[in-house]
């Protein structure tokens, strides 16, 4: 396999990839490189987590959303995680729970996303980035996951973490 740099961003670089396939045919496949993120569901209680109002201006939209964060090069994933919590919300957290990690859209991206659960919350002063449209709400769990169900989250990762979070609950 052939990779060619064709961009590199703040973020991201973007590379095509050329390869042969199996029946000798050349494939040619746009490849996002990125160097991972963290995705946190802050527990408060038994029944209430923090989402975050976020407006993502990619999309147009202001989204439900956990706060999640870029990992910065050779960072630990929990310092990542801590970090981002308490840049977007303002708390920090007592425990840390991982649930491993997902790929975001393996189609076309390498991002790797790691899921942590923060529990034993305390309250703080949020310093988000400049380019950041954040407001932390409480939400009842069950409301959060009502939400998912009717549509009214449309960002995958807060899905995933929701649902992920309220069946690990009922099993306990």
């Amino acid at each position: 396999m052939a990779r060619e740099v064709v961009y590199t961003g703040r973020k991201v670089t973007v590379a095509v990839d050329t390869f042969t396939a199996p029946d000798g045919t050349t494939i040619r496949r746009d490849c996002i490189q990125h160097p991972g993120a963290v995705v946190i569901l802050p527990v408060l209680d038994g029944d209430h987590v923090v989402l975050l109002r976020n407006h993502r201006w990619v999309v147009g939209e202001t989204l439900w959303e956990v706060p999640a964060g870029t990992r910065e090069p050779n960072e630990p994933l929990e310092d990542c995680a801590r970090r981002e919590l308490l840049e977007e919300t303002g708390y920090t957290a007592e425990r840390w729970r991982s649930l491993g990690y997902l790929f975001a859209s393996p189609g076309v991206m390498d991002e790797k996303l790691h899921l942590f659960v923060a529990e034993g919350l305390t309250a703080g002063e949020a310093r988000p980035e400049a380019d950041e449209e954040l407001e932390p709400v409480t939400v009842r769990l069950d409301e959060a996951v009502r939400m998912c169900l009717a549509g009214e989250v449309k960002d995958a990762k807060t899905i995933t973490m929701l649902l992920l979070w309220e069946r690990m609950r009922k099993k306990s």
